[in-house]
């Protein structure tokens, strides 16, 4: 007969990424569903890939989106909820270092300092540009349409 395999050994013969979203993303997420953004986040929880996250950036991610909601009239308890669910399909680390000053926009050091503690291999964003010196961890900077296809190619 078949065997059947515990999910750890699983895990362990497919290749699951590790991966830091910036809030950049949810946001757009957030002001459309007809983006790569969006649907990105609809594959959530993958089986390709891993969402990691941290306090300060679902705090940053928190403030974002209810500034969004606010400004398209939606009641801030969805945020709440919506981050709710991500955080529970997301695994949560905790980085015990620093690395700044790093990046160019200081306020972003701490979304390198999660991808380092994750083990990332990559930073999903719209503004590579803000993550360029992440090679330095060999961690990619991808836009979110170019992981999309990346995590569906390998299907």
């Amino acid at each position: 007969g078949e065997k059947v395999w515990p999910d750890a050994i699983k895990n362990f013969a497919m290749k699951i990424y590790e991966v830091v979203i910036d809030t950049n993303v949810l946001v757009a997420a957030a002001r459309s569903q007809r983006g790569a953004s969006y649907a990105l986040l609809q594959t959530l929880p993958g089986h390709k890939w891993r969402m990691n996250i941290s306090s300060a950036l679902l705090l940053e991610y928190e403030s974002k989106l209810k500034i969004e909601a606010a400004r398209q009239g939606r009641p801030l308890a969805t945020v709440d909820e919506f981050l709710d669910s991500l955080a529970a399909v997301s695994n949560r680390r905790q980085t015990y270092f620093l690395l700044r000053p790093f990046l160019r926009d200081p306020g972003d050091d701490f979304i390198i300092e999660l991808a380092v503690a994750a083990r990332a291999q990559f930073i999903v964003t719209h503004n590579i540009w803000d993550f360029a010196e992440a090679a330095e961890y060999g961690i990619g900077v991808i836009r979110p349409q170019d992981f999309l296809r990346l995590v569906k190619n390998e299907s």
